[in-house]
């Protein structure tokens, strides 16, 4: 890889969740890779794409990945695009001990779509007391569930929020394993 490319990952959202919205993952490497983009690599079924460019402007990407997307697939796909440094900042400036206890409990972060900051989201997200936390990051929002009141979480709610189209929640597995692989 040269200097001069950046690594980005592609996280779409609502494919493949509940049989809807079906997207092949080589289908999606494929279409990553006509667009140009290089060391194209997807990652579980839920829209992971990792990739190199030489752009740097993140807003521009989001455009033509999305563009491209519904030229592609039947369905409006929405895009947030994450650049390492964020993935990065996503994982090690996490708040103190979340991740660390996963029996006890779930872990997500929320990744935001520009330019909904996560000041912004964090208003409209509620949380039940006792079971739910919520953290406020740079470009994310985490937030963590007791395992056993994790019935009783606010999490499902995000959902019907307006400004649910503007995020995507990824787990904690998820997120770290991601960093791993751009890594690489």
């Amino acid at each position: 890889m040269g200097e001069s490319k950046n690594t980005y990952i592609a996280l779409l959202r609502g494919i493949n969740v509940g049989g809807n919205n079906i997207v092949k993952m080589i289908d999606l490497k494929a279409c990553f890779e006509n667009m140009g983009f290089t060391d194209v690599a997807t990652y579980i079924q839920s829209g992971n794409v990792i990739f190199t460019t030489d752009d740097r402007d993140q807003e521009s990407l989001t455009n033509i990945i999305e563009i491209a997307l519904s030229k592609k697939f039947p369905h409006n796909i929405r895009v947030v695009t994450i650049s390492h440094k964020q993935l990065n900042d996503a994982v090690t400036k996490a708040p103190h001990g979340f991740g660390t206890d996963p029996s006890k409990y779930k872990y997500d972060v929320i990744f935001l779509k520009k330019p909904l900051t996560a000041k912004k989201a964090v208003k409209s997200i509620s949380i039940k007391e006792g079971v739910d936390q919520v953290g406020v990051g740079r470009d994310v929002i985490y937030f963590s569930r007791l395992v056993e009141k994790a019935t009783q979480s606010k999490l499902s709610r995000i959902i019907g929020l307006p400004i649910y189209q503007s995020m995507t929640i990824r787990n904690w597995n998820t997120t770290t394993k991601l960093l791993a692989l751009m890594e690489k």
